[in-house]
Parts: C-alpha cells; structure tokens; sequence
C-alpha cells in the first residue's frame, strides 16, 4: 500500500464525499455518483480514477455498467500506523486513572 497516494486521496474534500457516497451505499455507478457532486462527469471520473489509485475504490464491470466499490482496508491500515499509536497512551491513562478512583 502506498500511503501517500492513500494521504492524497483523502485530503481532498470531493474524493472524501465520494468515499462517504460509497459507505452509505456501495456498488454505485458514475451517474448515481455524479447526482450528487457539483461537478462534470469528466472531473468525477478524474477523482474515481485517483481513488482507485490509492486502492480506496474498486471497480467491476457488471453488463455495460463500472460499479464503483468502497475499499476501506487501506484507511484503516493508516488509523492502525499513524492514529492508534497516538491515542493508545491517554486511553491507557483513562484506564488507569478510572481504576485508581473506583478503588
């Protein structure tokens, strides 16, 4: 997995709508897509394309159709490498600080 491209995909806010668009419900097409950003086909495309990229969306031909697919692996191996590392010390203070007062 190439984290940077994962980054890059996320860090525009038109690529994060289409990935909550695919969450809310997988398997759409570029026209069910596209209804719901202000933005030409070609540009969606453009984004879908570096999404797939990342390895954050999957694509299967069904018939004539391209069904777009969220692909949640790669965004939840960088929470495991940069998130759970940096908030694994206060949760673990919390724990502590709990056990001490109902003690």
């Amino acid at each position: 997995m190439d984290e940077d491209a994962v980054f890059k995909a996320l860090a525009d806010p038109t690529r994060r709508h289409l990935l909550d668009a695919l969450f809310v419900r997988d398997g759409q097409t570029l026209t069910e897509l596209e209804s719901g950003v202000e933005m030409t086909r070609f540009g969606i495309s453009k984004h879908l394309r570096l999404l797939e990229d990342a390895g954050l969306v999957t694509v299967v031909r069904s018939g004539r159709k391209k069904l777009h697919y969220l692909n949640s692996v790669p965004i939840r191996l960088i929470h495991d490498r940069w998130i759970d590392k940096f908030t694994e010390q206060q949760i673990s203070a919390l724990a502590d600080l709990k056990k001490d007062l109902e003690s």
